[in-house]
Parts: structure tokens; sequence; C-alpha cells
């Protein structure tokens, strides 16, 4: 791991911390460094914001929730995976949730469901000429879907099992990825 990496990872490590007994709009980029043992000219060495860092949080703890879960097959248990990220980091992503931190989390969250319906649209068009832009649509019509599924999961405490929530949302649509597609093909 890179000298920077260790360093961003020490800012993280410390803004999760203080996430943990404060809410995210006190926490000041001198609470951070002074928590970490760093000073205000090293973290902005490496982020702009705080909000640069907890977007950084999220992208980079998060990168591997998906892995290979981005088939047709298995886009469940992807869409399973970024759910439990969440849930194993529920003081983290509820402080962010109720925080100005908010657009962060939520550009994250849409940002794995693109990659993980985005993947599943390619994979289904195979065969049919749709062109890239209504391909683009039907992703961007899933990952709001998905997102919004996921957001008011969130806001609503987390409560109902998440498990159950992909089961009822893989009864809801499937079949309807292909469909939408030849919809949408020129052929």
């Amino acid at each position: 791991m890179s000298a920077s990496n260790v360093t961003k990872n020490a800012l993280s490590q410390s803004l999760r911390g203080l996430m943990a007994t404060k809410p995210f709009d006190r926490i000041s980029i001198s609470d951070i460094t002074g928590r970490a043992g760093f000073d205000r000219q090293t973290f902005y060495y490496h982020f702009n914001s705080i909000y640069d860092l907890i977007e950084w949080v999220f992208v980079n703890e998060s990168g591997a929730a998906l892995g290979n879960n981005k088939t047709y097959d298995t886009w469940q248990e992807g869409f399973e995976a970024i759910f439990g990220y969440v849930q194993q980091n529920s003081s983290f992503v509820l402080n962010a949730f109720h925080s100005t931190a908010h657009d962060p989390l939520e550009r994250f969250l849409l940002s794995e469901a693109r990659e993980l319906v985005g993947a599943v649209i390619e994979e289904q068009s195979r065969g049919l000429d749709v062109p890239q832009t209504d391909k683009d649509f039907i992703s961007d019509f899933y990952k709001f879907a998905f997102t919004g599924l996921l957001m008011d999961w969130i806001r609503t405490g987390m409560s109902e099992n998440p498990h159950l929530l992909v089961e009822r949302l893989g009864i809801l649509i499937h079949g309807d990825i292909r469909k939408a597609l030849e919809k949408f093909s020129r052929s």
C-alpha cells in the first residue's frame, strides 16, 4: 500500500471513529487530523474537503462489495452485497444519511447500482441492436429504482430484511430487463 493510501486510510479511520460518537455536521478537519495525528496541511494534500474524504471512504471501502455479481443470474447477490455493506456500516451510513454528507452517500449508492445494472443490461442486450442511449436510459431507470429502495430502507432504520426485499424485487422485475431491451431494439 502506498504512503498516500496509508495516510488516506488513517484519515478515514479517524473520521469513522469520530462519526461513531459525533454527528458528521459537527466534525471539523481539525478533529479528523488531531485524532489521526496529522496536521491540516496533510489533510489538504489528500482531500479538498471533508466531503471528499467521506466520498473516498464510500468508494474505497465498498469497491469489493459487488464482486463478480454483475450478471443476470447473480445481480440479486450483488444487490444483497450492497445492502450488506450498508448494514455492516450502519452507524457510519446513518450518520452520513442524516447529515449534509447525504449527497456523497447517495452518489456512492447510485454508482454501485449503475455498475451492477449496467453489466446486466450489457449481458441481456447481446444479440439485440439496442442503441447505447437506450441502454443507458434503461440502466438509469433501474439504477434510480434500486437506489431509491436502498435509501428508503436506510431512512426507515434498516429494519426490513434485505434478503426479502431483494427477493421481492427479483419477482417484480423477472424478465423485464430483456423485455425493455427488446422494445428498444432496432432489429
